[in-house]
């Protein structure tokens, strides 16, 4: 039973390890808006594939390194680790402004991304310091730094839009400035306020630790957390230009609105170490998965206007044509009545909106034989995909995200409690990896199909992927612990 002091001093290094991985992550995410506001701005003349490059380096960093940086911490305590790692990735931000070129920008971003290996760090140093029954509520509340990718969507476009005013040019490299001296701050602090803790009688050597990633559950705990964790990494970066180019909102605005998912994802986090505390996290990871893929599926209708074939009018019997009008066509003595293009005022509607006409296609003393086509038809499909109702489900899928880091957490001290820096930066890089993949998978979507939604279509069909394979998994599971009962049910159906 931890005594107040010592429940005190871990809640004192939670505070702490929660404020320095919320400044790391508000830096991970930067080139989300600094890139879009380099190429919205004619800047730099970058493609849409190398933007996408660009968005995913720094998540790729982060993500690669986290296995080592995890090992680091088990064996070294975290407060030395951290603050050595806030104190090197302030250094490329600081040379960031001098970058001329995409070559020199997607290295330093390669170098600064290094900042999103405090995950790894922070989940290592935060569970030494509480027990079992309080570790998926004290990992959901460090995993609220999440939320600092939203400190980025909200303040640094206005911010790159006011260093812009004097010097539209060259105003922008103030901002990575600003996040370097931030690292530094912060890094300073904590190297004189953190406490070192490590595993105590850690003695297992770099490959007895790796030992754990032979585990099929920590890939299938990585798959989760791409999908939890790494599309929403990838999305906190993507949504800025999708709302720009889908509903022409600016710069700010767009910004405002990838906060609005970020946000509340990064801060409900802590809720959903209190859920799986509760209720388990494998319940709690069926709710996540199974509303990612009812709500992807409503995301991936696009905003589309499309122009189709529609029912046409074919000949009931051979004949001449003897008449032509705008509403009907003639075969001897036979009328055929031929459907009107209606003009529709253009009204926003939750729904799609579908007209159809048809389009006479032969002439007047045409011969015609029986079911030949008289009329083709048109039919015309419009689809706002209202940007409010966008936005609200964008929210609601980044909420169920949240919910799931924490769960997907919540399993690996249960079950590697003297790996957990290893194992939770495994499943840290995988999951990091979806923030570095996704951008591009994204991008190369968008430059194939023209559609914006391409990408939550990807989204469906990982999540499904994900729901199925714990299915799977707890059913076999359930069979193999209890195989009268299983019987059981299988003569009853």
């Amino acid at each position: 039973m931890k005594t107040s002091n010592s429940l005190s001093q871990s809640h004192k290094i939670l505070f702490l390890n929660t404020l320095a991985f919320t400044i790391c992550f508000a830096c991970w995410t930067l080139n989300g808006v600094l890139v879009t506001f380099l190429v919205d701005n004619g800047i730099f003349k970058w493609s849409v594939v190398q933007v996408g490059w660009l968005l995913g380096i720094p998540i790729l960093t982060g993500s690669i390194m986290r296995l080592p940086i995890g090992i680091l911490t088990d064996k070294f305590g975290g407060k030395y680790v951290f603050s050595i790692l806030l104190l090197l990735c302030s250094i490329p931000l600081f040379l960031l402004p001098l970058a001329d070129s995409f070559f020199m920008f997607a290295l330093l971003s390669f170098l600064f991304g290094m900042v999103g290996t405090s995950f790894a760090v922070g989940i290592g140093y935060t569970s030494i310091w509480y027990p079992k029954e309080w570790q998926g509520r004290a990992l959901g509340i460090f995993g609220i730094g999440n939320a600092g990718a939203a400190i980025t969507t909200f303040l640094a476009p206005s911010l790159l839009n006011h260093f812009s005013i004097e010097d539209p040019q060259n105003g922008w490299k103030l901002l990575p400035v600003i996040y370097g001296f931030a690292l530094v701050v912060i890094g300073i602090f904590f190297l004189i306020f953190a406490k070192n803790k490590k595993i105590e009688n850690h003695t297992k050597t770099v490959s007895q630790m790796l030992q754990s990633l032979k585990s099929v559950r920590v890939w299938r705990f990585g798959a989760y957390y791409f999908l939890v964790f790494g599309c929403f990494v990838a999305y906190s970066q993507w949504l800025l230009p999708n709302f720009m180019n889908v509903y022409q909102t600016s710069l700010v605005m767009g910004g405002l609105f990838a906060t609005m998912f970020s946000l509340p994802s990064g801060v409900i986090r802590a809720f959903g170490g209190y859920l799986s505390d509760k209720f388990g996290a494998r319940k709690v990871m069926y709710w996540v998965l199974g509303s990612s893929v009812i709500l992807s599926a409503l995301l991936m209708i696009p905003k589309m206007d499309i122009t189709t074939t529609g029912p046409g009018v074919l000949a009931t019997k051979k004949g001449t044509i003897t008449m032509i009008s705008d509403s009907n066509v003639k075969i001897g003595d036979t009328d055929f009545a031929i459907a009107q293009k209606t003009i529709q005022p253009q009204q926003s509607s939750i729904f799609p909106v579908r007209t159809s006409w048809q389009q006479v296609v032969v002439s007047q003393n045409q011969d015609v034989k029986k079911k030949e086509l008289i009329a083709k038809g048109i039919t015309h499909i419009r689809f706002d995909a209202n940007m409010w109702v966008y936005l609200v489900l964008v929210i609601l899928i980044g909420i169920s995200w949240g919910i799931g880091k924490a769960a997907v957490y919540k399993h690996i001290p249960e079950y590697f409690p003297t790996e957990v820096g290893v194992v939770g930066g495994m499943v840290g890089m995988i999951g990091g990896l979806g923030g570095f993949f996704g951008p591009i998978i994204f991008s190369y979507l968008l430059t194939a199909t023209g559609i914006w939604s391409s990408s939550w279509i990807f989204i469906l069909l990982f999540s499904a992927i994900c729901l199925i394979w714990m299915h799977y998994t707890v059913t076999k599971i359930m069979n193999e612990k209890q195989p009268t009962l299983s019987r059981e049910i299988e003569r009853k159906k």
